[in-house]
């Protein structure tokens, strides 16, 4: 076993004031960077564009809190022949969780919770919860039993709580998709309470706190924050995460005046290379092809649902290295900032990645068998977006493309090409 505000006044959407100063630019080789070797990050880029692994990318490092790199490489939209810029916007799927995470942390900090609490304290459709006990052969569930234990506020954070995503195969798959319940990428007049009173109707895949299994659990979690704080989980995000931070591209669904700086998704398709991936290759399966630009903007996604640049997500991966504060605003406790570093379960089966509260962690180095540092947590979205936070190094580091699904490699090579440029 893994146991051990007032709302303001919002325009509906988040909408973006102007930009807040950047992360200083710094000097490569005063900050530990070799120059030379820096630079195979280009060619790494440039030959994945050359072979059309990608269309095109958003590249950031930055150690001690000053930018050592940030390039833009090809095109945002090739159709249109719209090149890549550092200001690009990005649908940043599971990178939305931290953002999410440290949201319910805040709350935690505040006292409205602990993060040992029942989940039904608050939400209480997840009282009462079933366990699968028996599937047949063809993966269909032929039983189950009432849960011994209840899903916590912490199983939410950490995936522990026997909840799944309807595109992961396993036995609740089909009930997912049978009762309606979505991915959380959506243009629909859905709301979160409706979403959470379906998933409260499905049985869990194990007994809370006994395993790992990604899924909507912080779309559930963000359902939390509403329900705790009394705003929606946009307005949350905007007086008390993005807003302070100066986040200000950073939002659920793009203003019109934005969509034109979204990059467009591609997809790899036999026989045609790269196409595109946003509607108008209806081949592509997608959650919802006019997410996040136009439609009801009503559903606000805790697991998947921001968009972002890299300028935007860099200041948030800093003020997680900087134990919780950037540029005199402090968002969250340097304790906090440590309770989400620290593993809780085994998030791959083989020792190869660690769960922590919000995003993965990665254990000793000869375990990993690549480039990297114990302490190291990270994690990445569906569209081809990766980030890690390496506070041994005093290193953040991003790559952004769009690609779904994720069938290249280029995200992987970019930590070696990060790594291997310190001296």
């Amino acid at each position: 076993m893994l146991r051990t505000t007032p709302t303001i006044a919002l325009v509906f959407l988040l909408v973006c004031s102007p930009p807040s100063p950047a992360l200083e630019t710094g000097d490569p080789a005063a900050l530990g960077f070799s120059v030379e070797r820096l630079s195979r990050v280009d060619r790494l880029i440039e030959e994945s564009i050359a072979a059309d692994k990608i269309k095109g990318s958003v590249a950031l490092i930055a150690r001690d809190g000053k930018i050592v790199y940030h390039r833009a490489f090809g095109l945002a939209d090739a159709e249109s022949g719209t090149s890549m810029t550092p200001d690009t916007i990005f649908r940043i799927a599971s990178m939305t969780k931290a953002v999410t995470t440290v949201a319910a942390m805040m709350l935690y900090e505040q006292g409205r919770f602990q993060l040992n609490d029942p989940v039904s304290k608050f939400l209480p459709e997840f009282a009462d919860m079933r366990v699968i006990t028996e599937v047949t052969e063809e993966g269909r569930i032929a039983g189950t039993a009432a849960a011994s234990m209840p899903i916590r506020i912490v199983d939410l954070l950490a995936h522990t709580s026997g909840i799944s995503y309807p595109f992961i195969e396993s036995p609740l798959q089909q009930r997912y998709v049978d009762a309606g319940i979505i991915d959380g990428l959506t243009a629909s007049r859905m709301r979160l309470a409706d979403q959470m009173s379906l998933l409260s109707q499905q049985p869990l895949l194990f007994e809370p706190g006994s395993s790992f299994a990604y899924g909507l659990n912080i779309d559930v979690a963000g359902y939390l924050v509403e329900v705790v704080s009394g705003q929606t989980l946009d307005e949350f995000f905007l007086e008390h995460i993005t807003g302070p931070l100066g986040m200000h591209d950073t939002c659920f669904y793009l203003p019109p005046e934005k969509a034109d700086r979204l990059a467009t998704l591609y997809a790899h398709v036999d026989g045609e290379g790269l196409v595109v991936s946003n509607g108008r290759e209806s081949r592509i399966k997608m959650d919802d092809p006019d997410y996040p630009i136009r439609g009801a903007r009503s559903y606000f996604s805790g697991g998947a649902g921001l968009v972002s640049t890299s300028r935007d997500y860099a200041r948030f991966m800093q003020m997680l290295l900087n134990d919780g504060q950037l540029d005199g605003v402090r968002i969250l406790s340097r304790k906090s900032v440590e309770l989400m570093a620290s593993p809780r379960a085994d998030g791959d089966g083989d020792g190869v990645l660690d769960i922590g509260v919000g995003f993965g962690v990665l254990p000793d180095l000869g375990v990993i068998g690549e480039l990297g540092t114990p302490g190291t947590y990270q994690w990445g979205g569906a569209f081809n977006t990766t980030y890690f936070i390496d506070p041994a190094e005093r290193l953040i580091a991003l790559f952004m493309s769009q690609l779904r699904p994720q069938d290249t490699d280029v995200a992987e090579r970019f930590r070696t090409a990060v790594y291997q440029a310190l001296e």
